[in-house]
């Protein structure tokens, strides 16, 4: 038995003696507040996803709105035109020349017994 006792202490002595080191405190939280604050992490991210759709429906909306406003900002511009063209030949074609030829086409006559002049003013 003493034999097995200076082992002992012998395998006692070899190994350096080390001081029980100090644990890390460890803080729990409760886990209502985590499940609270995953639920809350979640809503938020909802929202932040539901209003970047919103915003994006809308920049759509515009866009659309916008291209519609070109086009028919580019008829209205080219009704204009087609306004003028008229106009001018409107004004080319009420020329006395054009009527009196017109007339004879149609076969119709100046009688000066039909003829009123108006005097002007």
């Amino acid at each position: 038995m003493a034999a097995v006792r200076v082992r002992q202490h012998q395998q006692q002595v070899q190994q350096p003696i080390t001081p029980p080191s100090p644990q890390p405190t460890i803080i729990r939280r409760k886990k209502t507040n985590q499940k609270f604050e995953k639920t809350m992490l979640i809503v938020l991210v909802g929202i932040i996803a539901v209003l970047s759709v919103l915003v994006l429906n809308k920049q759509a909306a515009i866009q659309t709105t916008s291209m519609d406003i070109q086009k028919i900002e580019a008829e209205a511009e080219e009704i204009t035109k087609q306004n003028v063209d008229l106009t001018v030949r409107v004004s080319e074609l009420s020329t006395y020349e054009n009527i009196w030829k017109k007339a004879k086409e149609l076969g119709l006559t100046q009688n000066e017994k039909n003829v009123k002049v108006v005097p002007g003013e």
